[in-house]
């Protein structure tokens, strides 16, 4: 018996919509990295890029479980001495870039190698309703 390996050629990449609003985020960060990875398709192959393009909109209206909205930190380095900085997740969602916290999350559960990156590319975050992906036709999915 052989096994399959796909071609560039048989691989697609779909556009998919997904509403973030009033979903939990450690849920919803796991199905959109599942997506991106090409986990859910029967050609799935861990060291190709089989994953779709996924486009999340509504971002500043996720949901975190518990006290996770102000006891859940984010840290940064900036390189020099005594240069730690820290955010709380309320800050982030209600600061300037309310999509960073999902990006933050998904590419967490993403490879850390060049093919990760290559997957977090295709990952799209809006904070509102609009997206300036009309063209590609994203298709709406319903995570639960």
């Amino acid at each position: 018996m052989k096994s399959y390996i796909p071609s560039p050629n048989d691989i697609t990449h779909e556009w998919l919509l997904v509403d973030a609003e009033n979903m939990v985020l450690g849920r919803l960060a796991t199905e959109i990295a599942r997506r991106l990875r090409g986990k859910h398709k029967a050609m799935y192959t861990p060291f190709l890029d089989t994953g779709d393009f996924v486009v999340v909109v509504n971002a500043e209206k996720i949901r975190l479980t518990g006290d996770k909205l102000d006891d859940k930190l984010f840290h940064w380095h900036s390189g020099f001495i005594g240069g730690i900085k820290s955010k709380s997740v309320k800050q982030e969602l209600q600061g300037a870039y309310p999509e960073r916290v999902i990006e933050r999350a998904v590419v967490g559960m993403l490879p850390k190698n060049k093919l990760g990156r290559a997957m977090a590319k295709k990952l799209k975050v809006y904070r509102g309703a609009e997206h300036p992906h009309e063209a590609q036709k994203p298709l709406p999915v319903k995570l639960s």
